[in-house]
């Protein structure tokens, strides 16, 4: 067949078409270009090597070719010659088979060997490899992203892995830490309440890329934007991955559950100077990456060796093209952006106030939808929470996180940070006139402690990662609550689950957008490791025992949830989120005494008053870290008595009640323990969920 005729230039990748596959691939610095097809994975030679004739089957910079009766599961790479000038950023080498940057499928051999791609010559035999994929070739059954309102959504941070890989999780062996494995977990999912899941990296990566005899366990270290890891899959069809990565999607939107991908287009797993050849630096590396010392050296913002040249105008599209491919073609709602503030660097490294890339993905109609979050720093020092550029991005607020705990953990002047906190960060975000929802607020991810952790050790203990303890964050801002790790101690186990119940509702009521580590609610542990991406382990998997044995935070969580996102309250008449009830009340501060709030470096208390007179609703927030207990004074309200929905220091069920049955109390003051946080609120419509006998008076709230 006449490849002049027949091959095209676009669209990049390899694509089915009538009568056979087109390839197609960007090389502005290559001379030579060879494709290559492989009979089965292991295969230790190709089966056919293609010429692509750089006369005929050249346009521009884009090497294509069409090969005739061949479709979807064809095992493909290639091979680029040109130039090799280390010192000017030239590194081709004819021997590496390399994947295709726009693979949809990759499949690693059972000898995959990540040296290989960086010592030995011809590596084929156990280099990773694309496969062709015919994307349309799934029933969606009229599944589209569910497009929840960010007032509405709750997110939960989880690995696709770790979620279900314990022995203990329940799920079939062959599905434990699978895609499948995670659709058996919905019910789960559902009952907490959460309204979208926050997948750690799932493209492609290299699970090698980590110390000796370990590996990277949470996956930022893509090697093919477009391919989901393989090793989530079930399925032993490498195809099967990316049908069994959309049945999860569709069971999770049928759940009315989100899901968001989080990202990583700051680096690939190719490493620096000294790291293997497995894609993009074998195919032009001047283009795909940051380049220093005339080309010698890759510019490291990352922390991961080498940074991607994200606003090239090739890597732009292949960004676009990926995050479109994800939303048209596997469904998803949204994105994290791993290091974002990477996305703002120019080619020589510098921040740019316009970075093409960020505005080509704002303004893009196919992504209008999805939900954009920014991790909006890098690991050079820059920090743009409250300033990341556009209008549709949503920041993880480090600030939050921060701020919250040095509250909670008795820091002197914390008081005046965790009051803005509170109300959404105004001056941190209030110069924008934005939502509210652009603060995602948290206190915990994966990157650090667990909840647990944070209130179980003060210091960091990362020795099993086999870097004497040197890696990982030492600022943690966390207490131990006088004990460093586990304990059977009765009252520092109970000030722990008063902490653990703090954090949740200040996160959860606080203005923004919540997200919460998965098994905070149920208090799993990583036993003080703050930096567990290379323990696929029982460090990091969740433990399923501990639902049992910390079954009240699990259903505080729950009744949590239930009211951000107002499920299973239909029948309430006034039926206003947190979120909403928060941002249309006129508030105002408070101390022990009303009106006096105390600013003062050394205050540890304060208290939020809000009133919703047309909705005949008012609130009133109370946070006391002091060591001792103090007995605030309570306003008058208009709609009514107070009623308790919840004090983190009683002992469950009675530290939160469903929202309707929030319990009146008596008198003008309310007793606040040591170290804990008290919601109460009156509706002139909620009277008639009290139930007879079950006032509570001042005396006996402790």
């Amino acid at each position: 067949m006449n490849s002049r005729i027949t091959s095209r230039s676009a669209p990049l990748g390899a694509t089915v078409v009538e009568g056979g596959v087109n390839f197609s691939l960007f090389s502005r610095t290559a001379t030579a270009v060879d494709l290559l097809l492989f009979a089965h994975p292991d295969a230790p030679e190709p089966s056919s090597v293609i010429p692509v004739d750089p006369a005929s089957n050249r346009s521009y910079h884009y090497w294509h070719a069409f090969v005739p009766e061949i479709g979807a599961g064809q095992i493909y790479g290639y091979r680029v010659d040109g130039m090799s000038a280390p010192d000017r950023g030239w590194l081709f080498d004819r021997t590496k088979t390399l994947l295709d940057p726009y693979g949809r499928c990759v499949v690693v051999p059972k000898d995959y060997d990540r040296s290989a791609a960086q010592s030995e010559g011809n590596n084929a035999g156990r280099a990773l490899k694309s496969v062709v994929v015919d994307p349309h070739a799934y029933d969606w059954e009229g599944d589209l992203p569910l497009q929840h309102p960010a007032a509405r959504t709750i997110i939960y941070e989880m690995h696709v892995r770790g979620f279900t890989q314990h022995p203990n999780s329940g799920v079939r062996d062959e599905l434990r830490g699978t895609y499948a494995g995670l659709i058996e977990k919905i019910p789960y999912l559902q009952q907490l309440g959460i309204t979208a899941i926050e997948l750690l990296p799932v493209f492609q990566f290299d699970p090698f890329d980590a110390p000796p005899g370990r590996t990277n366990y949470w996956g930022y270290a893509p090697i093919s934007f477009f391919a989901p890891h393989q090793a989530y899959s079930s399925q032993t069809n490498p195809l099967g991955a990316i049908n069994e990565f959309r049945d999860m999607v569709k069971a999770l939107h049928r759940a009315k559950i989100e899901v968001i991908l989080d990202v990583v287009f700051n680096h690939t797993a190719e490493g620096d100077e000294h790291g293997p050849t497995l894609c993009f630096r074998g195919i032009d590396n001047p283009t795909y990456y940051l380049l220093e010392n005339g080309g010698s050296r890759y510019s490291n913002y990352t922390g991961c060796g080498n940074t991607l040249n994200a606003n090239h105008p090739v890597v732009r599209r292949m960004i676009v093209d990926s995050l479109r491919y994800w939303v048209e073609e596997m469904h998803v709602d949204g994105f994290r952006f791993d290091l974002a503030s990477v996305l703002s660097r120019d080619a020589s490294g510098a921040p740019v106030p316009n970075p093409p890339v960020l505005w080509d993905i704002e303004s893009d109609p196919v992504l209008a939808g999805a939900k954009l979050l920014a991790e909006a720093w890098d690991a050079a020092g820059l920090y743009q929470v409250g300033s990341f550029v556009g209008d549709a991005w949503r920041e993880w607020n480090g600030r939050f996180r921060d701020d919250v705990r040095d509250f909670f953990r008795g820091e002197p002047g914390a008081v005046r940070r965790i009051a803005d906190r509170l109300v959404g960060s105004p001056q941190i975000y209030g110069h924008k006139g934005r939502e509210v929802e652009q603060s995602v607020n948290f206190v915990t991810c994966h990157d650090g402690f667990t909840l647990n952790d944070l209130v179980s050790f003060n210091e960091k203990h990362n020795a099993a990662n086999g870097e004497a303890n040197r890696d990982g964050a030492n600022d943690n801002r966390s207490w131990n609550c006088g004990v460093e790790g586990p304990t059977d101690d009765p009252a520092i186990e109970r000030l722990r689950n008063r902490q653990v119940k703090n954090y949740l509702t200040v996160t959860m009521l606080s203005l923004g957008l919540p997200m919460i580590l998965a098994g905070d609610e149920v208090r799993r542990t990583q036993r003080g490791n703050n930096n567990a991406y290379c323990q696929d382990n029982e460090i990091s998997w969740f433990d399923w025992s501990l639902l049992k044995k910390h079954a009240d935070i699990y259903r505080f969580v729950s009744l949590l949830c239930a009211r951000r996102a107002l499920r299973d309250i239909e029948h309430e008449r006034q039926r206003m989120s947190i979120t909403e009830m928060l941002r249309e009340a006129t508030l105002t501060w408070h101390g022990v005494k009303l009106n006096q709030p105390d600013w003062g470096d050394d205050s540890h208390c304060i208290a939020l008053g809000g009133e919703l007179r047309h909705a005949g609703l008012n609130f009133y927030l109370i946070l006391n870290c002091f060591w001792e207990p103090l007995e605030f004074e309570l306003p008058r309200s208009s709609a009514g008595s107070w009623l308790r929905w919840i004090d983190t220091a009683l002992d469950p069920p009675k530290d939160i009640v469903p929202w309707q049955d929030a319990i009146p109390c008596e008198g003008t003051t309310y007793h606040v323990a040591d170290r804990s946080v008290v919601m109460l609120y009156s509706s002139s419509g909620a009277g008639r969920h009290a139930k007879a006998g079950e006032a509570i008076k001042p005396e006996n709230v402790d």
